[in-house]
C-alpha cells in the first residue's frame, strides 16, 4: 500500500457542499462544510455524506475504459448481490461461517484439478487478497524448504532466488522482505522475459528457487516454463543442485488451461512445486482475491502453517493476511459455477480475439511497431516505427487520456531501457465495439501527433503511472 503523509496546508479549504445538499436542506440541519483532513465535529446525513463523495469520486478514471489494468472491471448483478451478501463476513472464521469456508475449499480442489495435479486430493491451497500475497507465501515456502535442506549452513549462508528481471514488483518486495538475493536474468535484445539456460546459470547452492512468470506483464508473453524446467533437469544431472520452479500465473494461469491446452506449463512438470493466480484478473472476479497452491503436502513446509479451530476441529490456514471479507471467495466459486471450463473458454477466446483484432488495426496505421499481438495473454505491446521521430510513446498516451483512454507507456528494464512501449490488456467487458473506438481514437490523433516538431514528454518517468 502507498504511504500517506498529512497536509501540507492545516488550515485547507472545507469540502464544497452542494446547497440542496447543505444550507437549502431544512432537515439536513448542517451549517459549515466539513473539512477535508481532519473528523468533522458533527455528524452529516447520509445523502449528504453520500453525495460528498460520490461526486469527488467522479473525477476518478473509468475503469472500463482503463487498459492499462488487469483487475476485473465488469461482473454479472448477480455475482455483485452475492458480494453484497457476504462481505460482512470474515473469512478468517471458519467456525461461524462453515459454508463460505467450504466455498474457498471448493475452489483450491478446482485449481488443483485444472493445473493438472498429480493427485488433486493431495495438493494443499489457499485463497489470498491477490497475486502479490500469494507470491510472498510461495516465496516463504521455498525460503523455508531450502533452509531445511540447508540447515548446516543457514542462516550463514545467503539464498537466492532467480527470475527474470520482467517480473512483477511483488517479487522484489519479497526479497526485500526476507532477506533474498534477487537474481535477475537481463533481457537481451528481441527476448523480453527469462531466457532458460541463462535462469540455470545463475543458480546455485543457495538457490531457493526460479520463478518462471505466465505471462509477463511488460508484453504479457509467456515465458517457456516447460524449456526452464528442462534447464534445471540438467543443471541437476551436472551438479546434483534440484532447484524448484513457482510459476507466477497471476494472468495466464486462468487463459492457458482453456486456450492452450497443448501447452504444458503446470503441475504436469514435477519440478512446478507451487502455482499461483489472481482469481481478480482473468479469474474473472472483482478484487481482490488470489489463490496459491503447492504440488502436495511436502512443497509447503508444515511450520509454516498455523490451525485454527474449525468446527471443533483442525483448519490449517497460511496467509500473511487476517481478517479480509468473504465476498471474493464466493464470487470466485460463483464464477467457476456458472461459467465452467467452456464458459471461461468462451470468454477467454474473446477477450483474446479482441486483442489480436485492435493489434492488427494499430499495425495497420503504419506509425507503430508490435513486440507482441495478444496470441497469448490478451495483451500488446506496442512501440513507435522506426521513421517516426515527431513523437514519442509518452505523447501516444497522454493524449488518449484526453479522450478517456488509460493506456500505460514505460520503458523496459535492462538491458532493453533503450526500449519505450505502450500496453493494451483486454479484459472481458472490452468488447469489440469498445475496441473499434479505441482504434479510431488513435487513429484520429496521429495528424496532429505527426506535425509536432518533436516529442513534447519531457520527464518520462512522470509521464505514466506504470513502473513495472
Amino acid at each position: 500500500m502507498p504511504l500517506h503523509k498529512g497536509p501540507e496546508k492545516p488550515d485547507e479549504r472545507p469540502l464544497s457542499v452542494n446547497p440542496f445538499y447543505g444550507e437549502a436542506d431544512p432537515v439536513g440541519g448542517m451549517t459549515e462544510a466539513p473539512p477535508k483532513h481532519r473528523l468533522p465535529s458533527s455528524p452529516l446525513p447520509p445523502s449528504t455524506a453520500y453525495q460528498v463523495v460520490h461526486d469527488e469520486l467522479m473525477l476518478d478514471g473509468n475503469s472500463r475504459l482503463n487498459l492499462a489494468t488487469f483487475v476485473t472491471t465488469w461482473m454479472e448483478p448477480q455475482a455483485g448481490v452475492l458480494m453484497g451478501e457476504c462481505r460482512d463476513k470474515n473469512m478468517i472464521d471458519k467456525d461461524e461461517y462453515p459454508r463460505t469456508a467450504e466455498l474457498e475449499r471448493r475452489c483450491v480442489a478446482m485449481l488443483a484439478d485444472l493445473w493438472n495435479a498429480p493427485d488433486p486430493s493431495a495438493a494443499v491451497g489457499c485463497s489470498t487478497t491477490g497475486s502479490s500475497e500469494a507470491c510472498m507465501l510461495a516465496g516463504m515456502a521455498l525460503k523455508r524448504r531450502w533452509a531445511q535442506r540447508n540447515a548446516g549452513r543457514y542462516p550463514g549462508a545467503r539464498p537466492n532466488l532467480v527470475m527474470g528481471v520482467n517480473v512483477q514488483v511483488c517479487w522484489e518486495k519479497f526479497c526485500n522482505f526476507w532477506e533474498v538475493e534477487a537474481r535477475l536474468v537481463p533481457m537481451e535484445g528481441e527476448r523480453f522475459h527469462l531466457d532458460p539456460q541463462a535462469a540455470a546459470e545463475l543458480c546455485d547452492e543457495n538457490t531457493i528457487g526460479v520463478v518462471g512468470i505466465l505471462g509477463s506483464t511488460f508484453d504479457g508473453s509467456y515465458e517457456p516454463i516447460a524449456d526452464l524446467c528442462a534447464a534445471l533437469d540438467a543443471l541437476q544431472e551436472r551438479t546434483g543442485l534440484d532447484i524448484p520452479v513457482h510459476v507466477d500465473g497471476a494472468s495466464g494461469a486462468m487463459v492457458a488451461p482453456f486456450l492452450d491446452e497443448d501447452l504444458v506449463w503446470d503441475f504436469r512438470l514435477p519440478r512446478v512445486a507451487s502455482i499461483n493466480t489472481s482469481g481478480h484478473k482473468y479469474g474473472l472476479v472483482y478484487p481482490g482475491v488470489g489463490w496459491a497452491l503447492w504440488r502436495d503436502k511436502e512443497a509447503l513446509p508444515e511450520e509454516l502453517v498455523f490451525r485454527v479451530n474449525y468446527l471443533g476441529g483442525d483448519m490449517p490456514t497460511f496467509a500473511l493476511n487476517f481478517s479480509r471479507p468473504g465476498a471474493q471467495v464466493v464470487a470466485q466459486y460463483y464464477t467457476f459455477l456458472r461459467l465452467g471450463r467452456e464458459g471461461y473458454r468462451a470468454v477467454q477466446q474473446s477477450t483474446r480475439d479482441v486483442a489480436r483484432r485492435v493489434a492488427d488495426r494499430v499495425e495497420a496505421l503504419g506509425d507503430f511497431r508490435l513486440l507482441t499481438r495478444g496470441d497469448e495473454l490478451p495483451v500488446f505491446a506496442f512501440t513507435t516505427a522506426p521513421e517516426v521521430r515527431a513523437y514519442d510513446v509518452f505523447d501516444v498516451s497522454r493524449r488518449l487520456r484526453e479522450r478517456g483512454w488509460l493506456v500505460p507507456a514505460y520503458t523496459f528494464p535492462p538491458n532493453r531501457e533503450d526500449l519505450s512501449v505502450l500496453r493494451v490488456v483486454c479484459r472481458n467487458g472490452f468488447s469489440t465495439d469498445l475496441a473499434d473506438l479505441f482504434a479510431e481514437d488513435l487513429e484520429r490523433l496521429l495528424p496532429e501527433l505527426r506535425r509536432q516538431p518533436h516529442p513534447l514528454t519531457r520527464d518520462r518517468d512522470a509521464a505514466t503511472g506504470f513502473h513495472h
